[in-house]
């Protein structure tokens, strides 16, 4: 594993994704934006005005077996893919509850009874994905979850958010943006 990156998606004026839409699915809403611009240095340039940011890391593989990490490094495609004009940044908060659990009751919940990584895996490699982890540099989400597809994949993409949503680890999401976007 390589070191951490620190990535954070500036939304403003100008950027690189245009924001289709911005709905809060559970919790707080954050300023609507016209564009967003995701920046992979410890420093992303400064927009003019930045109406809002969001900072998160990547990071090791969590909740993962050995074959799962196998299987999802073997199917997933790389970002910036020409095709993939389509975006979804949809950052996550769990509940205390969720974190109080013991690691091996969240694992539990996350895969064994939620199937989070099958259904996932079900998407790929069309939907390209990145989870960032935000909890540990004091950010308003936990997570941050960065997906890229083309237009013809969207209607996939919109059955996989729907399964997540189902499951019963999202009886443990206490708050979640869902950010639509085109490539500008």
């Amino acid at each position: 594993m390589s070191a951490p990156l620190l990535v954070t998606f500036v939304a403003g004026d100008t950027g690189v994704w245009r924001i289709e839409r911005m709905i809060s699915v559970v919790g707080q809403d954050l300023p609507s934006a016209t564009y967003l611009s995701m920046h992979e240095h410890p420093s992303p340039p400064k927009a003019d005005p930045v109406i809002w940011a969001l900072r998160a890391t990547t990071s090791n593989t969590r909740y993962t077996n050995h074959d799962e990490a196998k299987g999802l490094v073997a199917r997933q495609e790389g970002l910036l893919r020409p095709q993939a004009t389509r975006a979804a940044l949809i950052p996550i908060r769990k509940s205390e509850a969720w974190w109080c659990l013991a690691q091996d009751e969240r694992r539990a919940i996350f895969e064994e009874q939620s199937r989070h990584i099958a259904i996932g895996m079900e998407y790929l490699p069309p939907i390209a994905r990145r989870l960032l982890h935000c909890r540990e540099l004091g950010e308003p989400f936990d997570f941050l979850t960065w997906f890229e597809y083309a237009p013809e994949h969207a209607e996939a993409f919109e059955q996989l958010v729907r399964r997540l949503r189902e499951t019963r680890e999202w009886a443990f999401v206490d708050r979640e943006i869902d950010i639509r976007l085109s490539r500008a």
